[in-house]
């Protein structure tokens, strides 16, 4: 391959080798089978574009100084697969056979894993869809899972930087006993015009507030919001978020670190008592927030006043990543090795 710039990559797709694919049909599902093809057959009419029956995951392979590749909590993406397709009423991705295509199709493109020290990446997407023909709106008979990785770069380049936030009112991302803790596709589908909006307007990203009484903090943009107050980690808690693990990770690693940590409701008027706020989730980590602006309540909330994340944001994404990259003891035995 032409070689690339490890240094300098974007953070989105780029071809490797290979991917893997198996097929759930007559009932079960088959053997893992490897593929150089970047495309699928699919019916024209299969669930998955029909009737939204579709879900994904997304977790990365660090490269350490060692020069082992390193999962991080590889599990917990197998088991949310799982939980989304109960969600939608999929045939689940057994848990061991998620974690044979992914350490395969990682070791079958070892050679785009990006070299350590260089705060690149191989991002790793598994997906499941509905490939069966159904015209009536019902669950298929047919499914077909698909993880194939590429290389990024950080998402934030030169360093973490914190972003500008929207309150959206008037888009609700999910809705309480909806599919917002699962991880599918409409899900992001249905944040979009609201995301569309927010960047129009100069900002990184919409906040969702619950969709009963838009009282509470829901998901921010596609990760979920934290705030910290008094030496305390704070994330909502909510019947329409999606878990994040990074957020779950955090608030465990929080406690290491001699911050208490809190999941549960978050009002609004909260947003002025927070030191710092953020986002969290597997692309950036961490994304700190500088300000976040409400305009139907005219309310502006500010962090970062200097222009750099809060002392205690660094610390848990500093450790976190640490953590991550084989730096520092792996104490929650969340690392697996692929080699």
């Amino acid at each position: 391959m032409e070689q690339l710039d490890w240094k300098n990559l974007p953070f989105g797709y780029i071809r490797t080798d290979y991917n893997i694919r198996c097929f759930y049909r007559n009932g079960k599902w088959g053997e893992l089978e490897v593929s150089t093809s970047e495309y699928i057959d699919i019916h024209i009419a299969s669930t998955g574009l029909h009737y939204g029956q579709e879900a994904f995951e997304g977790l990365k392979a660090y490269m350490g100084k060692d020069g082992r590749i390193r999962l991080f909590r590889w599990e917990e993406n197998a088991k949310r697969l799982i939980k989304s397709a109960g969600g939608i009423k999929m045939a689940a991705f057994p848990l061991e056979k998620f974690r044979e295509a992914v350490f395969r199709v990682v070791e079958l493109n070892r050679r785009f894993v990006p070299p350590y020290g260089t705060g690149a990446t191989l991002y790793i997407r598994p997906l499941l869809y509905g490939s069966g023909a159904e015209v009536g709106v019902k669950p298929s008979s047919e499914y077909t899972f698909i993880v194939f990785v590429t290389p990024v770069g950080p998402y934030f380049k030169g360093g973490i930087k914190p972003v500008d936030m929207l309150i959206c009112r008037d888009v609700d991302r999910a809705a309480p006993k909806g599919t917002g803790i699962y991880k599918v596709g409409g899900n992001y589908a249905a944040s979009l015009r609201a995301a569309v909006a927010a960047k129009e307007a100069g900002y990184a990203s919409s906040i969702f507030l619950d969709a009963k009484e838009k009282k509470y903090i829901d998901e921010c943009g596609p990760a979920n919001f934290f705030g910290i107050k008094n030496n305390t980690y704070i994330t909502p808690k909510s019947e329409s978020i999606l878990e994040s693990i990074t957020n779950k990770s955090l608030l465990e690693v929080a406690g290491t670190l001699g911050i208490k940590a809190e999941r549960r409701q978050v009002p609004v008027e909260e947003l002025a008592e927070f030191s710092e706020a953020g986002a969290c989730g597997t692309a950036a980590v961490i994304s700190p927030i500088r300000k976040i602006v409400d305009p139907d309540k005219n309310m502006i909330y500010e962090y970062c006043r200097d222009g750099n994340p809060g002392p205690v944001t660094m610390k848990l994404y500093n450790k976190l990543v640490a953590i991550q990259y084989g730096d520092e003891p792996d104490e929650f035995g969340w690392i697996s090795f692929v080699d």
